[in-house]
């Protein structure tokens, strides 16, 4: 294989091959949990909104949960090496489970937002602790089948999710959006209890210290971290929308966060066994899949969240044709994260994903030059081979980097890998936001800003002038999204080893 630099041997005792499907349906359960969160929430808004109350908050619904699932998936990786993977499982699928419960019996908006934020640091232990499981249960030449399952298991759920939300919106109760979950968990947590058995290491005892060591729990970087992450975050989230970028808020959150970026740089450094360890910067392996992946992040918002605004007020279709146009990538995407390994077995890792990457740029470049108006069937076509290039991309960095290390750093590792991800998709929602806004405000002059178009076409048709300023806005997005993708593309080739240094697996 293209990457097959032997290094450190490494002898671990997995779960039995006869208990092992029940393990991975526990982990695609668990998975879809997360997967559903958000698009299944989403159609039920108005129904929400309309029994609670609230519309000038209930974008915190998303934000809320958002944040939650972002900063704990550092805390959450670093307690699976510590203590295991499956207590950290099974205790992050109860928390997400009694958040489902509570945001089913909420009495207000207000309730149901901080319930939603219990979901959400359940959620982190789901995304980080599963796909760190799915690389301890398979072997390296393996694991693109049951990453495959999983992105399946994603591209299901977008799909799904709307659908299934509306239905139990329109012809049940909001409430039961939460309510389902409780069956679905309670499957996954029996499986997981009875099913799934801890790798057993074999331990040196010169090892023996080191390891009374790691378990030694960094809480007050844990807090540090949480604290950071949240002001951070919640700052990028709500500027441009609840406050303007320039104003107070604005300001004192970003003075808050980088005080707090001092302290958690100060508390680590002096933590034995620190939530962010500082190994995973130094290690050019895992700060370039760090990197890349969160340039994915950054340049997924461009189709996610203005594709569809695109379908709907330039294109002139529906919003269920619309959602379609969107949702080809899904199908396509898992379907080459599947045939990757065939390619990165030749050429190795790095050059997989770069051919990947490389070919995203080239379509997102694309995206501006469709013709205007258009038909449906163009953004149609640069959405499925978009998921086949990001098939490609992000599938072979995500095995790679579990394979470069040991059990006891594989949550770390996974879990740094995912919270750039998160952390570029809302660096991208706030950058991508502004250029979009900025543009419209240029065409149409005013503040004008993409929300409060797309809100008054809800009357009727767009003018033709809106409609040629929301199609240059998502052009404007969409070459930020090729940027992003050449950022990655340049990180994977100056700062990436051409072959990865992949443990072998005894």
């Amino acid at each position: 294989m293209g990457d097959a630099q032997p290094a450190i041997q490494q002898t671990v005792r997995h779960t039995t091959p006869d208990r092992r499907g029940a393990v991975v349906a526990a982990l695609m359960l668990a998975m879809a949990l997360a997967a559903l969160d958000s698009t299944i929430v989403s159609t039920a808004v108005p129904q929400i909104v309309g029994d609670l109350g609230g519309f000038s908050v209930f974008s915190w619904l998303f934000s809320g949960y958002l944040l939650a699932v972002t900063v704990t998936l550092p805390v959450y990786g670093k307690l699976s090496d510590t203590y295991g993977r499956k207590p950290v499982l099974i205790a992050g699928a109860a928390l997400f489970l009694l958040g489902s419960l509570l945001c089913a019996v909420a009495w207000n908006m207000g309730a149901l937002i901080a319930f939603r934020v219990v979901q959400g640091l359940g959620g982190g232990a789901l995304q980080g602790t599963v796909q760190t499981l799915a690389a301890d249960l398979y072997p390296l030449k393996e694991r693109p089948k049951i990453q495959a399952r999983l992105s399946t298991v994603w591209a299901v759920s977008a799909v799904a999710g709307p659908g299934v939300g509306g239905v139990l919106a329109a012809y049940a109760d909001w409430r039961w959006i939460f309510l389902v979950n409780l069956p679905v968990g309670a499957v996954a947590l029996w499986l997981i209890a009875r099913c799934l058995h801890e790798p057993r290491r074999d331990v040196r005892p010169e090892e023996e210290t080191k390891a009374a060591t790691r378990a030694r729990v960094d809480w007050a970087g844990a807090l540090a971290v949480f604290a950071c992450g949240g002001v951070l975050l919640t700052a990028l989230v709500q500027g441009g929308v609840a406050w303007p970028w320039l104003s107070a808020p604005s300001t004192a959150l970003f003075g808050t966060g980088l005080a707090l970026v001092a302290v958690v740089v100060l508390v680590e450094r002096r933590a034995a066994e620190p939530i962010i360890p500082g190994w995973v910067w130094r290690r050019r392996t895992i700060a370039a899949v760090n990197l890349a992946l969160g340039a994915l992040g950054l340049l997924m918002v461009a189709p996610t969240v203005f594709l569809p605004t695109y379908a709907q007020s330039v294109l002139g279709l529906a919003p269920m044709t619309a959602g379609f146009v969107l949702s080809v990538w899904t199908l396509s995407w898992p379907v080459s994260a599947a045939l990757s390994q065939h390619v990165y077995r030749r050429i190795g890792f790095r050059n997989t994903a770069m051919l990947g990457i490389g070919t995203a740029a080239l379509i997102l470049f694309a995206f501006p030059f469709l013709p205007y108006p258009g038909e449906a069937w163009q953004p149609t076509l640069l959405m499925l081979l978009l998921g086949c290039a990001l098939g490609l991309f992000q599938l072979p960095l995500l095995v790679g980097v579990q394979s470069t290390v040991d059990w006891a750093e594989r949550g770390t590792t996974t879990a740094s890998v995912l919270f750039c991800r998160q952390t570029g998709q809302t660096l991208g929602a706030a950058l991508f936001g502004a250029v979009a806004n900025g543009v419209l405000a240029a065409r149409l002059g005013g503040a004008s800003d993409l929300d409060s178009v797309t809100r008054s076409l809800d009357a009727g048709p767009a003018p033709e002038a809106t409609r040629h300023a929301i199609a240059d806005a998502v052009h404007a997005v969409h070459l930020g999204a090729a940027g992003a993708a050449a950022i990655a593309f340049v990180v994977l080739l100056v700062l990436a080893p051409r072959r990865f240094p992949v443990l072998t697996e005894q």
